[in-house]
């Protein structure tokens, strides 16, 4: 067995076992492909009796490297999953992890915009845009984002099949769990308005969402067109397609949607995912005392 083995049933193993994400199954082969190099390592059973004390030797040594607090915390994840799975491919009875704590990383809150800036962005995209089309493309997937909570993963990830969309629509999220979300007329329409204009062919099994060339569109050409547009409009850089996300929770949750809902609607495996948006409406709301209360601004 080669290490090249060891990474294609790691890899095969997070993409159709777990149904990790596209980026997740790169970001973890990766820090694996890291680990059997700086250890030369080529057989299950030599990864399966690698240590803590050897773990962290190798972390440090990614540290050296520059590496963050929560880019730490992301491959020690990444490994302890890949060394138990090197576990059970060697036959060990206990399947475990070396036990071995990560850095701590504080969490920020996330960063959502206003109402007129989410929709700003998605009208701004349009007018940017190289082409009409595009233009329409992009402004559909920002109101997917903004107005139905989506990932921008979800968004990509629907089929010329099925449009038109209805009121409701089940998405599958991470780990292939599925929730239905409701979809505005504004999204309906503006998904409706892009498929009109589209100059590709729509076969139903294909992606819905194109790129230039008539490919699948990528994550990256979203996350440039909504750069472009923030600049536009002299937005700060976390006015991001993935913030829009953000600004569906919280300003749902600021009027008066109930965690539990939220929490089917965002597709969050726990409770506590959605806890965090509480704090975000705390802090806008304080945020808005401070800009406006004559006290403050005297």
């Amino acid at each position: 067995m080669t290490k090249h083995d060891l990474l294609e049933a790691w890899h095969n193993h997070l993409a159709l076992a777990q149904r990790r994400s596209p980026h997740t199954v790169r970001a973890y082969g990766k820090a694996a492909e890291r680990l059997l190099t700086g250890m030369k390592l080529s057989r299950w059973d030599d990864v399966a009796d690698v240590t803590a004390t050897r773990l962290r030797t190798h972390l440090a040594s990614r540290r050296s490297d520059g590496l963050s607090n929560a880019s730490a915390a992301r491959e020690l994840s990444a490994l302890k999953g890949f060394i138990g799975f090197a576990r059970a491919q060697a036959g060990h009875e206990k399947t475990d992890a070396p036990r071995l704590r990560g850095p701590r990383i504080k969490k920020g809150l996330p960063r959502p915009v206003t109402p007129d800036d989410a929709l700003g962005l998605a009208d701004t995209v349009e007018e940017l845009a190289a082409a009409e089309w595009i233009g329409a493309r992009d402004r559909a997937v920002l109101l997917l984002l903004y107005g139905a909570g989506m990932r921008i993963a979800e968004a990509l990830s629907l089929k010329s099949g099925d449009v038109p969309l209805g009121e409701r629509f089940t998405v599958t999220g991470k780990g292939g769990k599925q929730r239905v979300v409701p979809l505005l007329p504004v999204v309906r329409e503006a998904v409706a308005q892009y498929a009109a204009v589209c100059p590709w062919t729509l076969s139903a099994d294909d992606a819905l969402f194109r790129g230039a060339k008539g490919g699948p569109l990528g994550q990256g050409a979203v996350q440039k067109a909504t750069a472009r547009a923030r600049k536009a409009m002299g937005l700060p850089d976390t006015a991001t397609p993935h913030a829009l996300r953000h600004s569906f929770a919280t300003h749902l949750l600021g009027a008066g949607a109930d965690l539990r809902s939220l929490q089917e609607l965002l597709g969050h495996a726990s409770l506590g995912s959605t806890q965090i948006y509480t704090k975000v409406d705390a802090a806008t709301l304080l945020d808005t005392y401070r800009s406006a209360h004559p006290r403050e601004r005297s």
